[in-house]
């Protein structure tokens, strides 16, 4: 009889025997099927995040290929609000402290719908996006971004950078995670980054991960989670400096780094680094056994959420869910939350209602459908939206309806 296989690290190819959660059997978290298509078959996969016991990259193995999750995608960043309030202040603050103008140009990777270059874009600075799926990258070419369809590594940045398009800044909002080969879409970074160019990378931060309890932030697209500790050691790796660190609320909590050629003199490292390193090492992000401890506390999240739940409906109480997001569909399938407990659940996005949730088939429909039931309680699946939403939202206290959120722990709000 075979041995089971045990994966490799993406980063530095040692064994992963260690599993830091093991969230069950799950569909693709952004792979909304369409009831009106009649009966379709659903893949299951193993959600499991390892622990590389000498890097400490947190992540998950590579069951389905990126062109398979990202050629057509359910996300548009423009649908929230608060993202763009973020990207325009991102874009307002890059161009003051490093002098971004008519004559820079910014590269966006994993630039969506244009939702951030587009305020670029009206200043009048050169933009380029790369995109690898060709539906939400179609949305930024009508706003008049220019948009490569492409996946992004050193083969990409070597063409743009043998056509003279080389960043002034170069930038990415939640894509580190999504990259399966990490070594090579580094390594294109510093390919297509100009002498002088400065990176900014978002993600995340796994610190916050751990202490907040976002388990559900682990899901198939999500490939790695990163400490400062480890992305710095990634970066160094291939000839990256990163001279700051800002900690940001975003996404329940992210890092923002700041990166240059080592080679490079300027900008110089800030006191931020090593503060920030500090304070990850008296967490424990250098030791095993802080991450072996995790699995407990989301098996403990489980038991509260569907507590609350069954009490809930035995009560005889209406649940609805906000959000069709991707951390909403680990969290309900890992807790084997489906209709029997969720009437539907609203999202804004046109491009998401009218199909349902992957696994739980909970259906999709637009946020007008909770006035027409008034339901008691609306659960909020992206948790790290929940002050907009219950502003959005709030015309369901007139009924005397009230908020859950699920996440550190399950938690009403009236």
């Amino acid at each position: 009889m075979s041995m089971p296989r045990v994966p490799s690290c993406r980063f530095d190819g040692k064994a992963l025997e260690h599993v830091f959660a093991d969230l069950g059997m799950t569909p693709l978290a952004n792979a909304y099927p369409d009831p009106r298509a009649g009966g379709q078959s659903e893949t299951f996969y193993p959600l499991r995040a390892h622990i590389c016991p000498e890097c400490f990259l947190v992540q998950l193995e590579e069951y389905e290929s990126p062109e398979a999750i990202f050629q057509s995608y359910a996300y548009f960043s423009s649908f929230s609000e608060g993202w763009l309030r973020h990207a325009e202040t991102y874009c307002r603050d890059m161009t003051g402290r490093f002098g971004i103008g008519r004559d820079s140009l910014v590269v966006e990777i994993a630039s969506n719908d244009g939702y951030l270059l587009q305020y670029f874009h009206q200043e009048g600075v050169p933009v380029l996006g790369i995109e690898p799926a060709e539906n939400v990258a179609r949305t930024a070419t009508e706003k008049g971004i220019e948009t490569l369809v492409r996946f992004f590594g050193v083969e990409t940045a070597k063409e743009l950078a043998a056509e003279g398009r080389t960043a002034d800044l170069l930038l990415g909002n939640n894509v580190l995670a999504h990259v399966p080969d990490l070594n090579d879409f580094v390594a294109g970074m510093k390919v297509i980054l100009g002498p002088s160019g400065i990176i900014t990378m978002e993600f995340p931060h796994l610190l916050n991960l751990m202490t907040q309890n976002q388990f559900d932030t682990i899901y198939h697209e999500h490939f790695s989670y990163f400490s400062f500790l480890t992305v710095e050691r990634v970066f160094a790796r291939h000839g990256i400096t990163l001279f700051d660190v800002e900690e940001l609320p975003t996404h329940g909590g992210s890092l923002r780094i700041f990166g240059r050629h080592e080679e490079a003199a300027e900008p110089p490292v800030t006191a931020n680094v090593e503060r920030l390193k500090k304070k990850e090492l008296e967490a424990g992000l250098d030791q095993l056994n802080v991450y072996l401890q995790f699995g407990e506390q989301v098996k403990e999240t489980k038991r509260k959420l569907l507590s609350f739940l069954i009490e809930a409906k035995r009560a005889g109480k209406s649940i609805v869910a906000y959000g069709a997001a991707a951390k909403g569909n680990t969290l309900l399938n890992y807790c084997g939350v489906g209709r029997d407990f969720i009437d539907y659940v609203v999202d804004r996005s046109p491009h998401k209602q009218g199909f349902a949730l992957p696994g739980t088939h909970i259906p999709i429909e637009a946020p007008s459908k909770v006035g027409e039931t008034r339901p008691d309680y609306l659960l909020i699946l992206p948790w790290n939206l929940r002050e907009e939403i219950m502003e959005q939202m709030a015309a369901i206290r007139d009924w005397g309806g009230q908020f859950v959120v699920p996440i550190p722990e399950t938690t009403v709000y009236p």
